[in-house]
């Protein structure tokens, strides 16, 4: 006899079959019902937002729910984050009243304060993939919008780093990371963090935050590239971004790597309504959604810096094994070569197995 049972995202793995159609925020489908789950559909729930959802259960017994991956346990209990949690919540705080003085017109911008922000925090991490780390473990707060823009613009800085940009550059793109949702101050904040499924009018409403904050920062005295960031970190390359649908060299370059950073940290977030994508599960997004989006230049280099970082890691993969990351495959950065004991496992040649958790 078929029943069906709800079940977390947690939950979803390959072969379990969807009872009813899934919807996301936007009352777009997602998911038919019928379909039996793959990796790359648990993923593309997972980066809808989809929190829960029912399945077809064949047997009578409940699926165990699934603990949370021992990786981020380690980064959360270490005194590092510990003590990079606590300065980011006194950062933020701060940050947040500097940030809604912007809509004044004549409230002049303090660079020197805001950029001031991020560089506390970046000198209590490592290196670059350390602030990642760090930034994947932090728990929800209510203002996502200024926690958002606080985690932009770290690693914005990060990205620039690894794009080894002059100081000059770098301190632009680092506030352009900063302000570029400030557009989202001019909206109506029970939009913004409205928890329920947007209507078609709520999305049209959003969609105007890109030229919303470029009204606010332009007359500001400041380098026009944060403007144009702004105005333009929705833009893609291919054409399917908003809000004037722009491509490749129209956009603006710092709007290019802020829209890959917007994406990745919006993955990579936990939020209230649905837990945060890892690292290889992000990027497989980006490789499934299509890496035309964004400009060769920047995406592959940001994607192939994050696998890098994690090469020699242990990890679990989908099929419940473990073993040792070893090798980037270029052309399926999602699916390395891992080491099971004293065999290999080339994930690039296995359509349905993938890194599930940093162990």
């Amino acid at each position: 006899m078929l029943n069906k049972q709800r079940i977390s995202i947690k939950q979803a793995k390959p072969g379990l079959i969807v009872s009813d159609d899934i919807y996301n925020s936007t009352n777009q489908l997602v998911i038919s019902k019928g379909v039996m789950l793959t990796d790359r559909i648990i993923t593309r729930l997972k980066f809808n937002s989809i929190s829960e959802f029912n399945i077809i259960q064949e047997t009578k017994e409940p699926l165990m729910p699934v603990k949370e991956t021992s990786y981020s346990q380690k980064v959360r209990e270490s005194i590092e984050f510990q003590e990079f949690q606590s300065a980011f919540t006194e950062q933020v705080d701060t940050f947040k009243n500097e940030f809604n003085k912007l809509t004044d017109k004549n409230e002049p911008i303090d660079i020197d304060g805001l950029l001031e922000h991020t560089s506390d925090l970046l000198h209590k991490t490592r290196n670059g993939i350390h602030v990642f780390d760090m930034l994947h473990c932090m728990r929800q707060y209510d203002d996502i919008t200024y926690v958002h823009c606080m985690n932009v613009s770290l690693l914005c800085n990060v990205f620039g780093q690894w794009l080894k940009l002059p100081e000059k550059d770098l301190e632009v793109l680092t506030l352009a990371g900063l302000l570029h949702d400030v557009g989202k101050l001019s909206l109506p904040g029970e939009l913004i963090n409205k928890q329920e499924k947007l209507t078609a009018s709520d999305y049209i409403t959003i969609k105007t935050h890109p030229i919303q904050g470029y009204n606010i920062l332009r007359n500001k005295g400041l380098d026009p590239r944060i403007a144009n960031a702004a105005l333009m970190h929705h833009e893609r390359c291919d054409g399917s971004g908003y809000p004037y649908k722009i491509k490749g060299d129209e956009i603006e370059p710092f709007a290019k790597i802020i829209g890959i950073v917007d994406v990745y940290d919006a993955m990579t977030s936990a939020r209230v309504y649905r837990p945060a994508l890892s690292p290889f599960e992000a990027i497989s997004v980006f490789e499934s959604e299509g890496l035309q989006k964004y400009d060769p230049a920047y995406i592959l280099l940001f994607l192939e810096k994050i696998v890098q970082a994690y090469v020699g890691n242990r990890v679990r993969l989908s099929n419940g094994k473990e073993g040792e990351i070893r090798l980037i495959n270029q052309h399926a950065l999602s699916k390395p070569v891992i080491q099971l004991d004293s065999s290999f496992l080339d994930l690039s040649k296995e359509r349905d197995l993938k890194v599930e958790a940093l162990l």
